[in-house]
């Protein structure tokens, strides 16, 4: 029986919850005693659709028979997937949807699906985090991941449409990393508008970034930095070891569990592969408010 060969590329691995994507993928093939090649895209869409096209089009024997990828961009690499499905390459989509799939998936043989969570309802279960915290409004200082990016745009369209009309939303702008937090905090700590700015809740689209923050308010004098410092958290992504680690020690006051798709995806697309058994379109994983919304209304 043929070894199966996966590639999974995957968006920067600057940030915890990727490296968890890369790690589940390891476990699954270990798992599975497949072959697994992980390469990361650094936030690049070109970059990533380039290293994957390479990979689809490399002499058959070096071929992956399946390419799982999280998005890096806009785009979920619509060229790259055509190519995949035309050479009989599986194709799995994490963590957002692909308006092509439907299309692929009347002609090609290989299984192709989008696996993740609803991006939406993340966005919502941190708007109601909001209205825990908040029960008689406040103001909230938001950081949003790469504007392009689907999961930011759905995470940031959820969440609006959750938060109470009488919580007020500032939004800065990141890279899903901790250090493109950190810089977009200390820019907006020298506008004149952060110093009039009555802030309650420092909130991210994930962990790294509020870190990330909160490490920006760490270089303040003593007086501002104790004031900023002692406002709650908010992250996303809730992985064991960074996330509700975090909210266990105090650093966030909560966050939202993301279970890693990759290892979930590799699993279906062996199965698939191997038994000949035909995916769903798409599958939805759960994501959940650490602590639970409950806990966090007593606080």
């Amino acid at each position: 029986m043929i070894k199966l060969r996966f590639l999974v590329s995957l968006i920067t691995s600057e940030n915890d919850y990727q490296v968890q994507q890369a790690e589940s993928a390891e476990q699954a093939a270990r798992k599975l005693d497949v072959d697994v090649q992980v390469v990361y895209a650094a936030n690049d869409a070109i970059t990533q659709s380039t290293q994957i096209l390479k990979a689809v089009q490399s002499p058959a024997p070096l071929r992956p028979h399946a390419v799982l990828f999280e998005p890096a961009g806009g785009t979920a690499l619509s060229q790259a997937a055509r190519a995949a499905a035309s050479a009989g390459i599986g194709w799995a989509v994490l963590n957002r949807g692909a308006t092509y799939v439907s299309e692929l998936r009347k002609t090609s043989t290989a299984p192709i699906f989008c696996l993740g969570p609803d991006q939406h309802e993340i966005g919502r279960i941190q708007g109601r985090q909001f209205a825990a915290l908040l029960p008689h409004g406040g103001a909230i200082l938001y950081i949003q991941g790469p504007t392009e990016h689907f999961a930011a745009k759905e995470r940031a369209a959820g969440m609006q449409q959750a938060r109470p009309a009488n919580v007020h939303v500032s939004i800065l702008k990141g890279q899903w990393t901790e250090e493109s937090a950190q810089k977009a905090v200390r820019s907006w700590l020298k506008l004149m508008t952060s110093q009039r700015a009555a802030i309650d809740v420092i909130a991210a689209q994930n962990d790294s970034m509020a870190m990330g923050a909160r490490k920006a308010f760490q270089e303040l004098p003593e007086l501002d930095r104790d004031r900023w410092l002692n406002l709650p958290y908010l992250g996303c992504d809730g992985l064991p070891n960074t996330g509700e680690a975090w909210v266990r020690s105090g650093l966030l006051a909560a966050t939202i569990f993301i279970p890693p798709s990759a290892g979930q995806a590799m699993e279906m697309l062996a199965d698939a592969l191997l038994h000949k058994k035909q995916l769903p379109e798409s599958a939805v994983t759960a994501a959940r408010s650490i602590p639970p919304i409950q806990d966090l209304q007593r606080r």
